[in-house]
């Protein structure tokens, strides 16, 4: 079983979160790859995948958008699991799923779309970036949470652990 993690992230906080979950897959005997989308190899040289990008103003990254669309028939072919970063705070906000998620998931069949918290580090942005994030008073902060993340790509383990539907 090989396993690629793509994810597109712009200042490393989602690429940790992919990090974290492909290093969960190894320890449980899965064969992981993780990439940034930008450099991922195609999608039909892995058994399944795991697909993130950080969100901005409610949408993933282009990159990781682009990757999906470039390998939209090997996706649809095999198990995918999505998920997004990008809510900070307690309770992280916003709590509504990116504007983009719904079209990926149906592109790829996705088993499941999970949205984890995220990390802002105003020093990190562009101009652009600590305007957005000063007009909606976004909190600075790591909220990622590094069990929960753990405990979904347990259990994406132990679903391609059972036999794949033919």
């Amino acid at each position: 079983m090989r396993v690629l993690v793509a994810v597109g992230s712009k200042h490393g906080a989602t690429y940790g979160i992919a990090e974290a979950i492909g290093e969960a897959l190894t320890e449980a005997g899965i064969e992981t790859t993780v990439s940034a989308v930008g450099a991922a190899a195609p999608a039909g040289g892995f058994d399944a995948l795991v697909i993130g990008s950080a969100v901005y103003a409610g949408h993933w990254t282009r990159d990781a958008r682009s990757y999906v669309e470039r390998n939209a028939a090997a996706l649809a072919a095999r198990p995918v699991w999505l998920f997004s970063s990008g809510p900070v705070g307690d309770p992280p906000m916003p709590d509504e799923d990116p504007v983009d998620v719904a079209d990926l998931a149906a592109t790829t069949g996705a088993v499941e779309h999970r949205v984890f918290a995220g990390k802002l580090d105003k020093d990190e942005l562009g101009f652009g970036e600590r305007a957005m994030v000063k007009a909606f008073r976004a909190p600075e902060g790591d909220f990622r949470d590094w069990p929960e993340i753990r405990e979904w790509a347990n259990a994406i383990a132990e679903a391609l652990r059972e036999p794949l539907p033919a």
